[in-house]
C-alpha cells in the first residue's frame, strides 16, 4: 500500500489500530493488509466484541476495523459502545453484508468497507481515518446557498435552496418539497442532482433527489432502503443504495 507522503507522515504517529472478527482467517488477513501500510503501527486483534471491549479498557487504540455479524455483542453494538467513550476511537466497519450501511451512519462510523477486502479500498479508508485525526474532512468547505424563483398563484416566490427536503421528477420539471409545501420549476431532475451535489444532494431513485441534511433516518423494509424525511417515507431504488451509503459516510457540507 502507499502511505502518506514525507511531510504528512511527519504530522502524525503511527495509528495503533484495533482488528475484531470472529473469524480466525479473517482476523489474519486483515492484519497482514494493515501490516503493508506505513500509517498503521501496533495492531491488536480480538475475535468478539466482548474481547474487543477488554482490549480497549488496557489500550489507547486510534481506529477499530470491525466485522458487524458476530455472535455475542456483534460489530454495531459495539460501535454503539464505543460511541459512549468520552475519547472514542474511529470505527470502520468490514463486512461481506451492504445491509448494515446505513446503520453505521447513525454511529458515525469512518468508513464501510466490503469483503472481501481489495488493497485499494482499504487504502482510502486508513487515508479517511488519518484525515479526520487531522481534522481535514471534520470541517468541510461552506457552500453558499442559493435562491430558487418559484411561482405561486402569479406571484414569484423566492426559497432557499437548504430549505428544500427533496426534490421529485416530473417530466422535464421538478417539484421541490420544503416545509410550507411544494413548489413546481422547470428544471430537469438530473440538472438539479448535478448542480446540487455540492451541497448535500444525493439521487435516491429516479425520480428523487434528497438532502441529506434533512434526512432523520434510514431503514429497511422488506428488502429495500426507506429515507425517512419530515413528513415523508421515500424509497431508496436498489441501484442508487450505493450511492447513499457512500454520501450519508462523507462529512457533510454546510450551507453558509
Amino acid at each position: 500500500m502507499v502511505g502518506l507522503d514525507a511531510e504528512a507522515a511527519t504530522q502524525h504517529d503511527p495509528l495503533t489500530a484495533l482488528v475484531v472478527d470472529d473469524e480466525a482467517p479473517a482476523l489474519a488477513e486483515m492484519r497482514f493488509l494493515l501490516e503493508q501500510d506505513d500509517r498503521i503501527g501496533r495492531i491488536i486483534t480480538a475475535g468478539s466484541g466482548t474481547d474487543a471491549l477488554r482490549a480497549l479498557e488496557s489500550e489507547q487504540v486510534d481506529v477499530v476495523f470491525s466485522d458487524i455479524n458476530m455472535p455475542g455483542l456483534d460489530g454495531m453494538e459495539l460501535a454503539r459502545v464505543i460511541a459512549r467513550f468520552a475519547q472514542r476511537p474511529q470505527i470502520v466497519f468490514v463486512t461481506a453484508y451492504d445491509e448494515h450501511a446505513v446503520d453505521a451512519f447513525a454511529v458515525d462510523a469512518t468508513d464501510y468497507v466490503m469483503k472481501p477486502v481489495r488493497e485499494e479500498r482499504l487504502t482510502e479508508a486508513i487515508r479517511r481515518v488519518v484525515a479526520q485525526i487531522g481534522g481535514l474532512e471534520s470541517a468541510p468547505p461552506p457552500v453558499e446557498d442559493e435562491t430558487i424563483p418559484v411561482e405561486l398563484g402569479g406571484v414569484t416566490r423566492f426559497i432557499n435552496r437548504s430549505d428544500i427536503r427533496f426534490a421529485q421528477a416530473q417530466g422535464d420539471y421538478a417539484r421541490l418539497h420544503t416545509r410550507d409545501g411544494s413548489h413546481l420549476v422547470r428544471i430537469p431532475l438530473n440538472t438539479l442532482e448535478e448542480r446540487w451535489e455540492c451541497a448535500g444532494f444525493v439521487r435516491i431513485h429516479r425520480s428523487t433527489l434528497v438532502s441529506t441534511s434533512h434526512i432523520k433516518e434510514v431503514r429497511l423494509e422488506h428488502g429495500r432502503f426507506v429515507v425517512v424525511i419530515e413528513g415523508a417515507e421515500l424509497q431508496v431504488s436498489r441501484r442508487h443504495t450505493r450511492d447513499l451509503r457512500e454520501r450519508l459516510l462523507k462529512p457533510r457540507a454546510v450551507d453558509r
